[in-house]
């Protein structure tokens, strides 16, 4: 075996990775860059030791932090889509990319300080999304719940727009009426409501 091959983490160590991760978005995002690494491993349950021998430095922590968040949201594409409808598949989808999208905002100046120190958080991160949106349109498109005509890029612009006018916490009644809109408008003009 090789040096650079990682082996898998215990499942207790990757339950406790996960909770870090977790209390990390939740943390950065309330209190931004200088949030402290202690009051995420408290929040977390662990100790400062296990977190700093998952993350051994903030920026590592702010990089996984974020692209569990982007692996969270394309990984629930599969079981929405095995539970629900197309259609009400993509609808919980949206829903949980506006989370992402608020926790991407909370978590803005902890990425930017990231990027500013050579990392990439968002290496990816558009590509995975897009993948993950075009399996819920395509699955749309098959059912006849949805639109042939729409791609998944205008569809990610869409997002893209709610998520920048209405990322915020308390703007979320308007993040939801805008998400019905966009949906609104995917239906065939058939299954339109008049």
């Amino acid at each position: 075996m090789s040096g650079a091959t990682k082996r898998p983490l215990r499942a207790d160590a990757q339950r406790n990775r996960d909770k870090i991760l977790v209390a990390a978005v939740r943390v950065f995002s309330e209190e931004g860059l200088d949030a402290h690494l202690e009051r995420i491993a408290k929040e977390a349950g662990v100790g400062s030791g296990t977190l700093y021998r998952n993350f051994p430095t903030r920026e590592a922590l702010i990089e996984a932090a974020y692209r569990n968040e982007v692996a969270r949201l394309c990984d629930s594409v599969p079981g929405l889509l095995a539970d629900l409808s197309p259609a009400e598949a993509l609808r919980a989808w949206t829903r949980r990319f506006i989370d992402y999208a608020t926790a991407k905002f909370g978590m803005a100046d902890a990425l930017r300080a990231v990027v500013a120190s050579g990392g990439n958080p968002y290496a990816d991160s558009r590509e995975l999304i897009q993948a993950a949106l075009s399996s819920l349109m395509d699955a749309g498109v098959a059912a006849g719940e949805i639109r042939s005509d729409i791609r998944p890029t205008d569809m990610f612009a869409a997002l893209a727009g709610i998520a920048l006018t209405s990322a915020h916490p308390e703007q979320r009644e308007q993040a939801e009426r805008l998400l019905d809109l966009v949906l609104d408008g995917l239906r065939p003009v058939a299954r339109r409501p008049v």
